[in-house]
C-alpha cells in the first residue's frame, strides 16, 4: 500500500469550516505536504463559547508545521463577507488554486418537524454557501495552471431522505453545484469534485446528533486520507467526479481500514447511505 502523498509546496488551499473535525484534519494534512491554508469559520480565539478548537488554533497548528497560513472569519450566509474574505486571501497570497468546500449545517429532521428557519439555515449555508464560495472563486481558479475545488458532500444518486429530506436536499445541492461548475470550467482545467466518507466521521456533530456510536465512526483521517488522493491526480483529467473515501483508498491499495476505526469491527456505511439506502460495498 502507499497512499498518494503529493507535494503541495506550490499550493494554497481555501478551505471553510477548519476549526474542528474533517475541516481541521484536512487544513493539517495539506500543510504537511507544504500547502499553505486560508483557515475560515465562524468560531475564533475570541469566541466565549465552550466550543472546542478556533480558526487560529489551526492556523498555528499549520505554521508548525512549517506552512504559511491566514485565519479568516467567515460566515458563508454573508455574501459581502464571502466576497472580502475571498479577496483577502489571493492578496494575501498571490494564488489559491485549490479550494474546499467542506463547512455545512446539519439538522437532521422530518420536514413536518423542521421549521422554515432550520430549513433555510440548512438552505444557506450548505448550497448558497457553496455557490457563494464557487462564484468568488470561479475566475481566478480558471486562471490557475491545474486548480481544484472540491466540496465534501454525496454523490446525487436518489430522489428522496425520509426523515431528513431538508439535510439531503442541502447536502445534494452543494454536490449539484460543484458538479455543475465541472463543465462549466472544463476548458479551464479547473478539477471540479466531491468527495463523501461511506461510513459516520468522528466530529462534534457526529457525537451531538448522536448519529451512531463509536462503532459506527472514524476518524477524520480517512476523509484527509481520500482527498490526498484526488490532489495527487492531474486535474485536468479527474473532474466531474462523485468519490467516496473507501473507494479512492482502495485504489491506493487499502485493503485493511481499522486504522480508521475508532473501535474493533467493520463500521455500517451509515453516511453513505444516508443518501443511497440500496448502497453496499465493494467486494
Amino acid at each position: 500500500m502507499a497512499l498518494a502523498d503529493p507535494d503541495l509546496s506550490d499550493s494554497t488551499a481555501f478551505i471553510t469550516g477548519t476549526t474542528r473535525g474533517i475541516g481541521k484534519r484536512l487544513a493539517l494534512a495539506l500543510a504537511d505536504r507544504g500547502c499553505n491554508i486560508v483557515s475560515t469559520g465562524k468560531t475564533t480565539d475570541d469566541d466565549d463559547s465552550d466550543l472546542e478548537g478556533s480558526i487560529e488554533q489551526t492556523a498555528r497548528e499549520v505554521r508548525d508545521r512549517g506552512a504559511e497560513a491566514l485565519a479568516l472569519e467567515l460566515d458563508l450566509r454573508d455574501e459581502a463577507r464571502v466576497e472580502a474574505v475571498v479577496e483577502e486571501a489571493i492578496d494575501h497570497f498571490g494564488e489559491v488554486d485549490i479550494v474546499i468546500n467542506n463547512a455545512s449545517a446539519i439538522q437532521l429532521a422530518n420536514i413536518a418537524d423542521l421549521p422554515a428557519n432550520r430549513f433555510d439555515l440548512l438552505t444557506d449555508v450548505n448550497v448558497r454557501g457553496t455557490h457563494l464560495v464557487a462564484h468568488a472563486f470561479a475566475d481566478h481558479l480558471a486562471e490557475q495552471d491545474g486548480a481544484w475545488l472540491l466540496s465534501n458532500s454525496p454523490p446525487v444518486t436518489t430522489d428522496r431522505s425520509p426523515g431528513k429530506a431538508p439535510y439531503a436536499w442541502s447536502k445534494l445541492g452543494m454536490s449539484f453545484i460543484t458538479l455543475s461548475l465541472a463543465e462549466e470550467l472544463a476548458g479551464d482545467a479547473v478539477g471540479c469534485n466531491t468527495f463523501w466518507p461511506v461510513t459516520t466521521i468522528d466530529t462534534r456533530a457526529t457525537r451531538y446528533f448522536g448519529l451512531g456510536t463509536e462503532d459506527d465512526w472514524r476518524t477524520p483521517e480517512v476523509v484527509s486520507d481520500a482527498v490526498l488522493e484526488i490532489l495527487a491526480r492531474d486535474p485536468s483529467e479527474c473532474t466531474g467526479n462523485s468519490f467516496y473515501d473507501e473507494d479512492l483508498l482502495r485504489e491506493a491499495g487499502v485493503t485493511d481500514f481499522s486504522a480508521y476505526n475508532l473501535t474493533d469491527g467493520d463500521p455500517t456505511p451509515m453516511s453513505a447511505r444516508l443518501f443511497d439506502p440500496e448502497f453496499e460495498r465493494e467486494a
